[in-house]
């Protein structure tokens, strides 16, 4: 009898660590990358999120990955305020990125990444500007929204992974190190 005894607690035990590794995993990670950019490309620095998951309370898979830049390319988004577009990544561009760094999230704070995501993409008008609110400042919203620091200097506001390393300077207790 006790050796059957000890087989169902065994049993039992397993099925509570499946059940609770299961729980653990249910989790949406952002993570926070920059491009460095290719004129043999045709893509210019850039900084972008990705997030990737399951959202806790209902189970839905997460694979979402946004930026933010002129909806159109060209000279005038150099030196005037234009047309914006939140925008995906391809897949492909997705892993020749650098990600900095990455904070796991509550159900709450995906949820209101997601809300500033669609603020910025639904805004009316011309709203994006090269020099005072392109990809970076969208990225600096969404770190905003997660409590982080985010401090925007002016050399750094076209070049997207030296200020990714400072954002990660500004908030040691994301535990990385400036790429």
């Amino acid at each position: 009898m006790t050796r059957r005894l000890a087989r169902a607690f065994t049993h039992l035990f397993a099925l509570l660590a499946f059940a609770w590794s299961g729980a653990a995993l249910a989790e949406v990670q952002i993570h926070f990358h920059s491009f460095n950019g290719s004129v043999l490309f045709g893509r210019y620095p850039h900084t972008f999120i990705v997030l990737d998951g399951t959202v806790d309370a209902t189970g839905e898979a997460v694979n979402e990955n946004y930026g933010f830049t002129a909806r159109s390319v060209t000279a005038a988004a150099t030196r005037d305020w234009v047309e914006h577009l939140v925008e995906a990544e391809p897949e492909k561009y997705i892993s020749r990125t650098n990600r900095h760094f990455s904070i796991t999230l509550t159900d709450e704070q995906y949820y209101a990444i997601i809300r500033e995501v669609r603020r910025w993409s639904m805004e009316p008008g011309k709203r994006y500007s090269l020099s005072e609110r392109n990809c970076i400042h969208f990225v600096g919203e969404m770190a905003r929204v997660l409590g982080l620091r985010v401090e925007y200097p002016e050399d750094m506001l076209r070049r997207p992974k030296r200020w990714l390393n400072h954002i990660t300077a500004l908030n040691p207790q994301l535990g990385a190190e400036p790429i």
